[in-house]
């Protein structure tokens, strides 16, 4: 039997935008996904699937076993919003003041949801087990990695995971794959430098630490530009610069702050001794002393080749070739979906978001931004047929 996915998908598109517009109108934060949660695990319990709550805090899990022994794959979507007001008129705008799904995690819970309902109707047809895996803190300080320590991916253990993202840059009813990196690495950097304070008239009897400061922000750029291999993606920003109170005198210390971010997770291990090297010889030629700390937050996100082509090859069988685009420009923005590649193998789909007749133009985090609703169907179908198709295939 050919399943009609497409179709089924068509009849649960006004069932999934209701489920979207309630997690779109009650936005909660990282690690405070309560609400959200017990929605998810009402709708899949209802469903008759196997529902495990408080992963990590406030993850879900469901399981759907085949009538079959096979494989199993996850599909993950997450769960949290942004500390962002929205500005909308919509019906469904956030209820709640100062957060906002901006950065479309209400679509990517509702694709997993959809895809649990069509692969529960079809699950006679299901050689295997399929883990939906609805994931806290993202946006914050990454729930992926302890939804892993607690057991994500074992009992039975996951094979392969699916995930995806709206993307703005690209056109809705499309898709983008890429093969290798997606998305960078993600890390922070936080530098004092302490100086000696007196009057600017006497420079020469103090030590700067704005001067220091500065000499140090323009080598990490030099870093970027000539310490490494010049087809490595490196970006060292420092977004905050803070001393001085007043005109004329020089501070005791200087604060900056700042994201390092590589596509390279060999690279990502190296920086933090090379971005040492620059402020301690700095700081030591002026006399100075420093405290400086870099925290790795996310690898970079890479997806895994052979499912990565698997994927697109069912994604063009049920879209079509032309909605199915092969992409070649990762992004520097970071996503902890890495950190279950690095376990498994798994591919993340950029799900296009992107309509200027429909006014879909913003970015994401932006406080304009929305998601098509109308595609809710398609990409709940597009996920159970690669998870199907995956559980049907010796790969």
């Amino acid at each position: 039997m050919k399943i009609p996915w497409l179709e089924s998908g068509e009849e649960i598109k006004e069932e999934l935008i209701n489920i979207r517009r309630q997690f779109h109108q009650y936005p909660e934060l990282g690690y405070e996904e309560t609400r959200t949660a017990e929605t998810i695990a009402t709708i899949l319990r209802d469903l008759g699937l196997e529902v495990e709550t408080g992963v990590a805090k406030t993850g879900v899990v469901a399981l759907l076993k085949g009538k079959k022994a096979g494989k199993t794959i996850g599909i993950r979507g997450d769960m949290d919003a942004l500390p962002l007001e929205e500005v909308s008129d919509a019906p469904y705008r956030s209820k709640e003041h100062g957060k906002m799904h901006a950065c479309g995690h209400d679509a990517h819970m509702t694709y997993v949801i959809g895809a649990a309902k069509l692969l529960k109707k079809y699950e006679s047809h299901l050689r295997g087990n399929v883990k939906f895996i609805f994931q806290p803190a993202e946006e914050s300080t990454g729930g992926a990695k302890p939804m892993i320590e607690e057991g994500v991916l074992e009992n039975p253990q996951v094979d392969a995971i699916l995930g995806g993202h709206v993307w703005p840059d690209t056109p809705t009813g499309s898709i983008e794959v890429l093969k290798g990196p997606v998305m960078a690495s993600t890390g922070i950097l936080d530098l004092v430098i302490y100086g000696k304070g007196g009057h600017a008239a006497r420079p020469h009897e103090n030590i700067d630490p704005i001067q220091i400061g500065q000499e140090i922000l323009q080598r990490l750029q030099n870093l970027s530009s000539r310490g490494i291999d010049p087809l490595e993606n490196l970006v060292i920003s420092i977004c905050s610069f803070q001393a001085g109170e007043t005109h004329n005198v020089m501070p005791e210390k200087a604060v900056l702050k700042g994201t390092i971010r590589t596509l390279n997770n060999a690279l990502r291990l190296e920086i933090p001794e090379k971005i040492k090297k620059i402020v301690e010889n700095i700081t030591n030629y002026y006399g100075a002393a420093y405290s400086l700390e870099i925290t790795h937050l996310y690898p970079a996100t890479i997806n895994e080749e052979g499912f990565t082509t698997f994927a697109k090859a069912s994604a063009e069988e049920l879209l079509g070739k032309g909605k199915v685009i092969q992409g070649d420009r990762p992004s520097m923005a970071g996503e902890d979906f890495a950190f279950y590649l690095e376990k498994i193998p798994g591919t993340f789909l950029r799900i296009g978001n992107y309509d200027g007749e429909k006014g879909l133009v913003y970015n994401l985090h932006n406080p304009h931004f929305d998601i098509d609703e109308a595609q809710l169907g398609k990409i709940s179908a597009l996920y159970a047929k690669i998870a199907m198709d995956f559980l049907d295939e010796n790969i």
